[in-house]
């Protein structure tokens, strides 16, 4: 009986290690299975019936996935940007300086500019998402300049951008407090069968475009060119420059996208402190998912599987009383883990 019961260990201990070769994002999958478990046995089953419990349950859910929306999409962007071999502190900073923009544009007060103009309603919401993605896209494009003409490391001009959105944005905002229109809220808050989806349509929506991006397209191939190994990539004849300033564009104009998702939710900004610690999420959702911080590798499904693994342990944290001070180490700790593992791996 031992030696059937040893052998069925080894057959599962071999199809495990084949399975984790072949599938990069088996590993992944399992922690968030093993994850999704625990926190179904801490929510507790103490129900009337199965269908109460289906529903809180579900509820649960879609409160995590809502509240992730934003980060989880700019989290998609940061993992164009580090498979090229770079990174984006500034992500946060880009954040609210259009979530700024956009209030401005809005406000339904005596400085709202568009209100100003006479433009309300639908056309000047359309009108605010077409200019705050334009403002994103300039900001990534600028950032990505500095890193190819400018010569300036990733991490230098990323932080630096970060310190000036940041504090010019408070600069013109101290004091301002603008209103946004309720119906600019729908954005984000509409209701469908009494729960709010909507944030998590476009967060899927996107991942499945960028998902194609990087599947299908020559630029997708090419962003990976680069972070395999840069020197190939331009023996080869691909414009590296151009394809390292792009993905920094895409990057701004995916933060653009979460700012309208951020504003629209919840109405309002905190200047000082919004989306403050989200390069440190969207890095760890990329990280966790299989993202190479040396670049080269990466894909969007496992970031979309990373960024499901931090909501779920944030969630987790919160049920157990972990104060949130030290939810921050936990992330850290992971990102650390989640390298060493790639280090390893690699060897």
């Amino acid at each position: 009986m031992q030696v059937i019961n040893a052998d069925r260990e080894n057959k599962f201990s071999r199809w495990f290690k084949d399975r984790k070769s072949i599938d990069s994002q088996f590993g992944t999958v399992l922690v968030l299975l093993i994850l999704i478990l625990l926190q179904t046995v801490v929510l507790g089953f103490d129900y009337d019936s199965f269908g109460h419990w289906f529903s809180s349950w579900t509820r649960n859910w879609i409160n995590i996935l809502r509240n992730n929306a934003a980060i989880g999409i700019v989290s998609l962007g940061m993992t164009f940007v580090i498979i090229t071999g770079g990174i984006d502190l500034a992500v946060g900073s880009t954040l609210v300086a259009t979530g700024a923009f956009i209030m401005t544009l809005i406000d339904t007060g005596p400085k709202g500019v568009l209100g100003n103009l006479g433009i309300t309603g639908v056309p000047a919401f359309v009108l605010t998402i077409i200019l705050a993605i334009a403002l994103g896209y300039i900001l990534g494009t600028v950032i990505g300049l500095l890193i190819t003409k400018g010569r300036i490391a990733p991490f230098v001009a990323t932080l630096g951008a970060m310190k000036i959105f940041r504090s010019v944005t408070q600069h013109f905002m101290q004091g301002y407090n603008p209103r946004v229109p309720r119906e600019f809220l729908k954005i984000s808050n509409l209701q469908i069968g009494n729960l709010m989806f909507m944030p998590i349509i476009y967060w899927a929506v996107i991942a499945l475009i960028l998902h194609y991006i990087s599947k299908r397209t020559v630029f997708g191939r090419q962003v990976i060119a680069v972070g395999s190994n840069e020197r190939a990539a331009q023996l080869s004849g691909v414009n590296v420059n151009r394809v390292k300033t792009r993905t920094y564009s895409l990057m701004g104009i995916l933060v653009a996208i979460a700012a309208v998702i951020q504003v629209s939710r919840i109405g309002s900004m905190d200047f000082a402190n919004a989306g403050s610690g989200y390069e440190m999420d969207a890095i760890a959702a990329a990280v966790v998912g299989g993202t190479s911080m040396s670049g080269g590798r990466g894909t969007i499904v496992g970031t979309v599987l990373g960024m499901l693994i931090i909501a779920v342990m944030n969630n987790l944290l919160n049920l157990f009383g972990v104060p949130p001070f030290l939810r921050e180490a936990f992330k850290g700790l992971i990102v650390i883990f989640a390298v060493l593992l790639q280090r390893r791996e690699r060897s």
